[in-house]
C-alpha cells in the first residue's frame, strides 16, 4: 500500500480534482471499464456515515432501457443516455429498530467483539432515531447519502472519469422506475458515469472558477 502521508501524493488529487467538471457531453461510443466503475463504488462505499449506519444505497444502472425511461423525467439531460452507467443515490426512507440493529450486528459479528459503550450508544440511537419523523430521518439519512456521492466524485476523477452530480429529475418518478419505495428507499441524486466527447461541451474548456481561499477560508 502507498503512503498517503507523502506530499508527492497530494499535487496528483488536486491534479485530477482541478481536471473535473460536471461534463455536460459524453461520448456515447466509450463505456468505463468496470474494474474503474468498481473503484468508484467502492470508495462511496467506505465513505465515513453518521454513526456508522451507512443508511443510503447505490443502484447501478446500465441498461439502455431503462436510463431512457430515466432521461425525460431528469430534464432530457443527455449524459443519463451517453454516459456508460449511472449510479442513482437512494436513502432510506426512515431508520428502524431493524436497519439499526443490523448495522450494530454487523459491526460486532466484523470486529469479534462487543463493547459496553458500543452497545449503550446502539441502545441511543434506539430509543431516539425510529420514534422521529420519518421525513426528519430520510433528510437525515439523504445528507449521508451526499457524502458517498462525493467520494465517488473524487474517485472518478482519479480514474480519469467523468461525472456529472444531478438532482434535477423527479424523484417520485424515479422512485417508480426502479421500484425503490418497495425496498424503502428514495432516490436522492444521480451520477452519470462516462467520457467527455471530443465536441459539443459548451463547459469543457471553460476556467473552473471557486472563490478564492481567503473567501472561502477562515482560520480561528
Amino acid at each position: 500500500m502507498s503512503d498517503l502521508s507523502q506530499p508527492t501524493q497530494v499535487p496528483a488529487l488536486l491534479d485530477a480534482l482541478q481536471w473535473r467538471y460536471a461534463t455536460k457531453k459524453m461520448d456515447a461510443s466509450k463505456a468505463v471499464p468496470q474494474e474503474k466503475v468498481e473503484r468508484i463504488l467502492e470508495a462511496a462505499r467506505l465513505a465515513p456515515t453518521s454513526s456508522g449506519l451507512q443508511p443510503f444505497e447505490i443502484i447501478v444502472v446500465t441498461s439502455k432501457e431503462v436510463r431512457a425511461q430515466i432521461q425525460p423525467i431528469a430534464w432530457n439531460q443527455p449524459q443519463i443516455t451517453d454516459g456508460s452507467h449511472l449510479l442513482v443515490f437512494a436513502a432510506w426512507d426512515n431508520y428502524t429498530p431493524e436497519r439499526i440493529n443490523h448495522m450494530f450486528d454487523l459491526t460486532n459479528e466484523q470486529r469479534g467483539m462487543k463493547n459496553e459503550g458500543w452497545e449503550n450508544y446502539r441502545q441511543m440511537l434506539l430509543a431516539n432515531y425510529p420514534k422521529r419523523d420519518a421525513e426528519v430521518n430520510f433528510q437525515h439519512a439523504a445528507r449521508q447519502a451526499y457524502i458517498g456521492l462525493g467520494a465517488a466524485m473524487i474517485s472518478a476523477a482519479f480514474e480519469e472519469v467523468d461525472c456529472t452530480p444531478m438532482e434535477g429529475f423527479d424523484p417520485a418518478k424515479l422512485d417508480d422506475i426502479l421500484s425503490l419505495r418497495e425496498r424503502g428507499l428514495r432516490s436522492v441524486a444521480i451520477l452519470p458515469l462516462g467520457y467527455r466527447a471530443d465536441e459539443g461541451d459548451w463547459l469543457v474548456n471553460l476556467k473552473k472558477v471557486r472563490r478564492p481561499r481567503e473567501q472561502f477560508i477562515t482560520e480561528v
